[in-house]
């Protein structure tokens, strides 16, 4: 006697499972984490003028907390195969983010922060729908519901850039934030939320059935 399968639960027909379980994700996964500590060990540790008043030190946990947080999780979940795909997505922003101010490409370049304010939301979507993918084969609320995940996170993103500005926590309070700057930074990532969505949706999720 066979038992059905639970509407939307999804075997191995998810096309993250089969990236999951590639040599190469997870190399890229490991490259990802040691890229991001060597970062903040340079920025904290050397303290560069590129660096000055971005308070590293208050961003570092919180910047790999995603780095730590999964594989504790993947391992008392005992999720098979790892999550390599999700892991790294989780982790690439706030390297690109890191990089960028340790590179000082903020201050010499000033679109970075609008470049990686849309770049970075397509992976952090992408990691959102590499974690949904793995349990979940509905694609027609997919798209929105990424999309949704993206704009949320972006507004709490700005909230907190906004505190870290007004009151000066972790060393931050020389950040110059303004009302265009947060306008546009909520469209910009909000879009490559989107853009994350949909590329998720297509890369990461189920096969459409002919």
């Amino acid at each position: 006697m066979t038992t059905a399968s639970p509407p939307g639960r999804l075997g191995q027909s998810s096309q993250v499972l089969a990236i999951d379980q590639l040599r190469l994700t997870a190399v890229v996964n490991v490259g990802v984490k040691v890229a991001l500590v060597a970062c903040f060990a340079v920025a904290i540790g050397l303290e560069p003028d590129s660096v000055e008043g971005k308070a590293m030190g208050f961003r570092a946990p919180l910047f790999l907390a995603p780095a730590v947080l999964i594989p504790l999780l993947a391992r008392r979940r005992d999720w098979e195969p790892y999550p390599h795909t999700a892991d790294a997505l989780a982790s690439a922003p706030f390297l690109l983010d890191t990089l960028g101010n340790l590179l000082g490409f903020y201050d010499s370049y000033p679109v970075t922060d609008d470049v990686l304010h849309a770049l970075n939301w397509v992976l952090l979507v992408g990691a959102y729908h590499a974690f949904r993918f793995r349990n979940v084969s509905y694609r027609s609320d997919a798209v929105l519901l990424g999309y949704g995940f993206g704009a949320i996170a972006i507004v709490w993103w700005e909230a907190m850039e906004w505190a870290v500005s007004e009151d000066g926590w972790g060393g931050a309070g020389g950040l110059s934030l303004t009302y265009g700057d947060t306008v546009g930074d909520l469209v910009l990532s909000s879009t490559g939320g989107l853009v994350g969505s949909i590329l998720g949706l297509a890369l990461l999720g189920p096969g459409v059935r002919s």
